[in-house]
């Protein structure tokens, strides 16, 4: 099978297209025949070597495709069913293993590009919005890069919850697409907490889900109401350093708390939750958007333009 290997760290550059055996599935595992995969912000990072990869190294975790064969022991799913993921191995490939019980059959009602763009940021900004802080009809949100994958996601998400939205961006182009997406208000970064304070009668926020990190924890936390939940998902501009929990005892009784995804991935059972949930969301009118569909050969082109940041909605790769 055709498959985008690392042999050396660098640019998108060092992405190569190699034919290597199509994997077998051990036990408990499936193989996929892939339709789509996602490209991810963690697998530049590998390239780069910024995390550290035994080399050659096949990228790729998050795909979709339709069930090729199963391991022994497996009896959830069947060849010919179609599954998606954000737990596979190699899914930069024709071909991709995943264990059985971290793959979610797909129904037909959602396209391949929808399955494959949505398991890592629909996961994401699902267990943000429904367990981390579960949001409702009483809710004001606010939401860093709200024009992104996950914050589009998750705006369309908590207005189909009743919610009431703040988006945050960072240009006039990606404000004009939060709006599309349905946030109740679109405000830039600078001066964001005097205007969060403003349009909730000096209250503050329920939640601030903040995925930009060290350039805007001390607004996030000066924009949420007394006894508000601030939520660290991300750190596009930098970790959050450490810092005096009595602060929020001065601020209010805050909440803070850094949550990962694969913490709310714990069982089978939420896994299949959540991914029914987002099922229903897009049958309901949630937009998946694609920002960007490339082959394997063009893997280097989608990584580039990835961390352009100029690309709105997920990049995907089809073999």
């Amino acid at each position: 099978m055709r498959a985008v290997r690392i042999h050396k760290h660098g640019g998108p550059e060092v992405l190569t297209v190699d034919d290597v055996d199509t994997p077998t599935p051990g036990p408990g595992q499936v193989l996929v025949r892939t339709a789509r995969t996602g490209v991810n912000f963690i697998e530049t990072y590998q390239r780069e070597g910024i995390y550290d990869v035994e080399l050659p190294f096949l990228l790729g975790s998050e795909g979709s495709g339709v069930v090729e064969a199963v391991g022994d022991g497996v009896t959830q799913l069947s060849p010919g069913q179609r599954v998606m993921t954000s737990q596979g191995v190699g899914t930069y490939a024709e071909y991709f293993l995943v264990n059985a019980e971290q793959a979610v059959v797909v129904p037909d009602s959602i396209s391949d590009d929808d399955a494959g763009a949505l398991p890592l940021q629909g996961f994401t900004a699902h267990y943000l919005t429904r367990s981390t802080y579960a949001v409702g009809p009483e809710t004001t949100a606010v939401i860093t890069a709200a024009a992104g994958g996950v914050g589009g996601l998750a705006i369309q998400y908590m207005k189909q919850l009743g919610a009431t939205v703040i988006g945050l961006t960072s240009s006039q182009n990606k404000a004009e697409t939060a709006r599309s997406l349905g946030a109740d208000h679109v405000l830039p970064y600078d001066g964001f907490v005097d205007a969060v304070l403003d349009l909730t009668d000096s209250m503050g926020a329920d939640v601030v889900y903040d995925s930009v990190g060290k350039s805007t924890f001390d607004e996030s936390l000066a924009a949420t109401k007394t006894r508000g939940t601030v939520v660290v998902f991300g750190g596009a501009s930098g970790q959050v350093p450490p810092f005096d929990l009595q602060r929020l005892n001065a601020m209010g009784s805050l909440y803070v708390t850094r949550p990962s995804l694969n913490a709310y991935l714990r069982t089978p059972e939420e896994l299949q939750w959540r991914a029914q949930e987002m099922f229903q969301a897009i049958e309901s009118g949630l937009t998946v958007r694609v920002g960007g569909n490339y082959t394997l050969e063009d893997a280097a082109s989608a990584h580039a333009d990835l961390e352009s940041r100029a690309t709105q909605g997920k990049l995907l790769l089809t073999p």
